[in-house]
């Protein structure tokens, strides 16, 4: 799906140090990233930007090629959850199904709804390697299902209800910003 990017939304397609996100149409964004061998400390303190660029764009998951890393890698800070690392994130299990809207910081302020499962299994190691099965539902299932999308080249605006994206502000939006 092709993007224009209507005139009042331009100014949040900036990326720079003060704004680390990238954009569509950003090549990195569409490609599949690699798996995680070694937990380095070049590893460690790519999370630890990660959650500070999340937390500084009030979203509530972001993948490593959002910050241009082409790693299996992605961080996730669900309401009422503890934020967490999620290292070679894989989804095991998926049962039900929910609909529900979604943005993304690479895409801000397009917002559409988007169909996922309701429950997911998730096998991933944690930042000290730690192999760890997480099992969501609800917001938190959606948000890990769409940040994996993304180390797959997938984006949200590949699987939307096409007729329900619609441009927002995003301070005026509570719902789900990866």
């Amino acid at each position: 799906m092709q993007i224009v990017v209507p005139d009042e939304y331009r100014h949040l397609y900036v990326q720079d140090r003060e704004h680390p996100v990238v954009k569509i149409p950003a090549e990195v964004l569409r490609q599949s990233a690699s798996e995680v061998t070694k937990i380095s400390k070049k590893t460690l303190l790519l999370i630890d930007d990660m959650m500070r660029i999340m937390r500084r764009a009030n979203g509530v998951g972001l993948a490593a090629p959002q910050v241009g890393i082409l790693q299996r890698l992605i961080v996730i800070a669900p309401e009422g959850m503890r934020p967490s690392v999620l290292i070679n994130p894989t989804i095991v299990k998926a049962e039900g199904e929910q609909v529900g809207q979604e943005g993304c910081l690479s895409i801000p302020g397009l917002y559409g709804d988007v169909k996922r499962y309701e429950y997911i299994e998730v096998e991933a190691l944690d930042r000290r390697g730690r192999e760890l099965t997480y099992e969501l539902e609800g917001m938190p299932s959606r948000i890990v299902q769409h940040e994996i999308d993304h180390l797959d080249g997938v984006l949200f605006i590949d699987k939307v209800i096409a007729e329900t994206l619609h441009w927002m502000h995003p301070e005026r939006v509570n719902d789900s910003d990866d």
